[in-house]
């Protein structure tokens, strides 16, 4: 296992770490839990370098990094939505796109075809994983509040225009139009998958 790749099983690993830390109480946690957020999301940035620059891109770390992408933002976003920061309906399309994906990945995968990640999936990561970190600032900006009783001016204006709302709106708008894309750009793997799948759920009259 190369150094890219371990960051990239590093990236899972912390993922249920920063989940458990943000749902203790106290605001020491949340704090901590952001930065073991913020180190599983650097490990994204340095697998890809290295692996880039030392030439230390494999099939399996094609289809690892982007999962792992996944595994880590919609855990947080899940999390959110458990602590009513996050809509439900929000959260619901994020997961259903991501396992959609990884599905036609791993079957490209399994018939020796890997899909490459297109430039607009790493732009809806981006924008995915800067969401994560501006609602994690939200909430621990709520529960400071709560124990200090201080309130920012700017900080309620955000709340009251619901601008949390309208970055998930541009989330999912991004999350849909590369989800339609992956389908659009790599249909004959879709079309494959979906034979292989009746072939898998119809019993053959044979």
């Amino acid at each position: 296992m190369n150094l890219p790749t371990r960051l990239t099983v590093l990236r899972i690993v912390l993922t249920p770490v920063f989940v458990y830390l943000l749902f203790l109480k106290g605001i020491e946690y949340k704090l901590i839990s952001l930065g073991v957020y913020i180190v599983a999301s650097l490990t994204d940035w340095y697998d890809g370098y290295i692996a880039k620059k030392y030439g230390y891109v494999t099939t399996w770390g094609k289809f690892l990094d982007p999962l792992a992408d996944k595994i880590l933002v919609s855990s947080a976003f899940i999390a959110f939505c458990s602590l009513n920061y996050v809509k439900t309906w929000v959260v619901t399309i994020i997961v259903a796109r991501d396992l959609m994906i990884t599905a036609l990945r791993s079957y490209a995968l399994l018939n020796g075809r890997p899909i490459n990640t297109i430039y607009l999936a790493r732009v809806k990561t981006f924008v995915q994983m800067g969401s994560v970190y501006i609602v994690f600032m939200m909430l621990i900006y709520d529960e400071f509040a709560v124990q200090k009783q201080v309130r920012l001016q700017w900080v309620e204006y955000l709340k009251r225009v619901e601008f949390i709302n309208k970055l998930m709106l541009l989330v999912v708008v991004l999350t849909l139009y590369t989800g339609v894309k992956y389908f659009i750009d790599n249909r004959s793997h879709v079309s494959s998958f979906i034979r292989a799948c009746y072939k898998l759920l119809v019993p053959s009259d044979s």
